[in-house]
C-alpha cells in the first residue's frame, strides 16, 4: 500500500488543534480553531476527495479516539465519508489502547514502525494518515511517507506542535498538485524527491551556483 499523510498546517508549520481549542483531549490550545475561518466548498471538496481514496486508515491514538467518538454515530447511508471510514480497515499506533471498539480496528503496539513497514509492503491502495501529527512526524523521519497532502492556512501561530521540527532529516519534494482556494487556503500534494542542493563552481573566473 502507498502511505499518504494528510494534515492541516499553519504557515509556521503548526498542526495543533486546527478545528477547535479543545480538539485534543486533555489539552487546551488557546489558538485552536485556526483553519475553520477559511473553510468553503473548495476546502470541503478537497477533504472529501481524500477520504474517497481511503483503503485503510493509520492513526495515532488521540486522532483515533476523536474519529471513533464521532464517525460510528454517523449512520446515514448517503454520507459517503462515514460509510468509507466506518467500513475501512483501521490501524492505530498505540501502546496504551487495548480494547478498540470501532469496527475493523487493529492496534499496532510494540514497534509500530515495523508494523507500518509491513503494511506498506502489502497489496492494496492507500494507507492514509489523517491528523496524528506526532505519528506523521515519526513516519517522515523514518522515510516511510509516499505522499503528503497538506492544507496550509494563511496564519502564523507562533507555538504548537510542528510536523517538521528542527533536526528532522533534510528532505526534497516534488510538487504534484498546488492550488489556492477562494478563502486563501493553499493545498499541496507532495512526493519525496532527492534534495536539490546548491553547489558552487568556478566558471570563467566567476562563482556560479548549480542546483543538483
Amino acid at each position: 500500500m502507498e502511505l499518504a499523510v494528510h494534515l492541516f498546517l499553519s504557515l509556521d508549520g503548526v498542526y495543533t488543534s486546527p478545528g477547535a481549542p479543545d480538539e485534543t483531549p486533555g489539552r487546551y490550545f488557546e489558538k485552536g480553531g485556526w483553519v475553520i475561518p477559511f473553510g468553503d466548498d473548495e476546502f470541503g471538496a478537497i477533504v472529501d476527495g481524500w477520504f474517497a481514496a481511503t483503503d485503510a486508515l493509520l492513526l495515532g491514538r488521540v486522532t483515533y479516539e476523536i474519529f471513533a467518538g464521532f464517525w460510528p454515530q454517523v449512520t446515514d447511508p448517503d454520507n459517503a465519508v462515514a460509510a468509507r471510514l466506518n467500513g475501512a480497515r483501521k490501524y492505530v499506533a498505540s501502546r496504551t489502547l487495548t480494547a478498540p471498539e470501532w469496527a475493523n480496528t487493529t492496534v499496532l503496539d510494540g514497534d509500530a514502525l515495523a508494523g507500518v513497514r509491513r503494511l506498506r509492503e502489502a497489496p492494496g491502495g492507500e494507507l492514509q494518515v489523517h491528523g496524528s501529527g506526532a505519528l506523521a512526524r515519526s513516519l517522515h523521519v523514518a522515510g516511510l511517507v509516499d505522499v503528503y497532502r497538506l492544507i496550509i492556512a494563511p496564519v502564523v501561530l507562533g507555538s504548537g506542535e510542528r510536523l517538521f521540527e528542527p533536526g528532522c532529516p533534510p528532505s526534497g519534494f516534488e510538487v504534484v498538485t498546488q492550488r489556492t482556494t477562494s478563502q486563501g487556503l493553499t493545498y499541496l500534494e507532495l512526493r519525496p524527491a532527492h534534495l536539490r542542493q546548491a553547489v558552487p563552481t568556478i566558471e570563467d573566473g566567476r562563482e556560479v551556483v548549480h542546483a543538483l
